[in-house]
């Protein structure tokens, strides 16, 4: 089949990473695979599809995620494929509009619990509701981002149940316990989160954390960057926290730095499924989360939840970890098990099902 994937852009984050994991993958099962790219700015995930799938072709429409002139070119481009798969709210209802004059089969990946669009609600659900039906299939990334989707179109999508399902998340479960530390990184008890500086994320917490416990022998790593950035230096400066907060940028090594850290930790407001709370039970060091939506589902029974936004009780577990060598050991013995269970290959077998049931083979 002729397969093509939609997205916003290629900058760092989960929708982005499963469509750089998926799409080699489903070359190697014998697929013909394209990539439309909204923002077409040069990232390094897109140097790293470049690098490992050289037949993909990569449609980079302009530089902007929101104009509706990309319909236009979404239409001459569609046309030469049999599937066409959107990630993101501006793909998913250009892509729909588009499709129209095309009749391709869609399908969609959703890949949050919650945005903005759903808490204005209104007449932007009338156009949601209409844009899930142009879709035949959609496939949720955690059960509860289904729970959460069908609730907000009022389970419109109930009455047709073979059109939406879970498929999670998954990561080279082995790539990321198999990777070598970077010694230069490390000084104290070090604490790391991989995420993007928006705002589902919550790095506030975790700094407020740092700031209560002993600053000669612990220091957090953040890494990623995004629109926040400078509330995120701010409040490191307000709690003079300079000398143990380390901003590293976005890195091309994650699965290095995660295994250099002593404690993984994903702060976050909401989730649907974190790749990156996958990644930090892979490297066989224990992950604290924050008790939400899209993270409870993954850490619970393996890892450690700590209320939202209670920094109090994150910093507690952060100095038991680097206190309690047993416990340590039981945590990041629980994740790793956990995290096998989202072993990419499983997502790609996932997928692949849902394209050929699709196109009818």
């Amino acid at each position: 089949m002729k397969i093509l994937h939609v997205i916003t852009s290629l900058q760092m984050g989960g929708a982005e990473m499963l469509v750089v994991n998926l799409l080699p993958r489903l070359h190697a099962l014998g697929h013909e695979v394209g990539l439309v790219v909204f923002n077409g700015e040069r990232t390094m995930l897109m140097e790293r599809l470049e690098a490992v799938c050289p037949s993909c072709r990569i449609y980079k429409l302009g530089g902007s995620y929101y104009n509706p002139l990309y319909i236009f070119k979404l239409v001459r481009i569609i046309r030469q494929y049999d599937i066409v798969h959107t990630h993101n709210s501006s793909p998913q209802l250009y892509t729909a509009i588009a499709n129209v004059f095309c009749r391709k089969k869609l399908v969609t990946t959703e890949h949050s619990t919650n945005n903005r669009k759903r808490e204005r609600g209104g007449l932007l659900r009338l156009i949601d509701k209409w844009m899930y039906r142009r879709h035949d299939r959609i496939i949720c990334i955690s059960d509860v981002a289904q729970y959460r989707l069908e609730t907000y179109l009022h389970r419109s999508l109930s009455d047709d149940k073979c059109r939406i399902c879970t498929i999670n998340n998954g990561i080279d479960v082995e790539k990321f316990y198999s990777a070598k530390s970077l010694s230069d990184l490390r000084n104290r008890f070090v604490v790391v989160m991989v995420a993007g500086f928006r705002e589902a994320k919550d790095q506030d917490t975790l700094i407020k954390a740092m700031a209560k416990l002993p600053r000669d022998r612990f220091e957090l790593w953040l890494v990623g960057d995004g629109e926040r950035r400078a509330d995120l230096e701010k409040l490191v400066s307000c709690l003079r926290l300079e000398d143990n907060v380390k901003f590293l940028g976005v890195r091309n090594d994650v699965a290095s730095v995660l295994k250099s850290a002593d404690v993984v930790v994903m702060s976050s407001h909401w989730e649907g499924l974190s790749l990156s709370n996958i990644e930090g039970m892979s490297v066989g060091k224990p992950f604290v989360a924050s008790d939400v939506d899209g993270l409870r589902e993954i850490t619970q029974g393996a890892g450690i939840l700590f209320g939202h936004e209670n920094a109090d009780e994150l910093a507690r577990v952060i100095l038991r970890l680097s206190e309690d060598r047993v416990f340590y050991n039981d945590v990041a013995s629980r994740c790793y098990e956990r995290a096998k269970q989202f072993d990419i290959s499983k997502t790609v077998e996932g997928y692949n099902r849902v394209y050929l049931e699709v196109f009818g083979y």
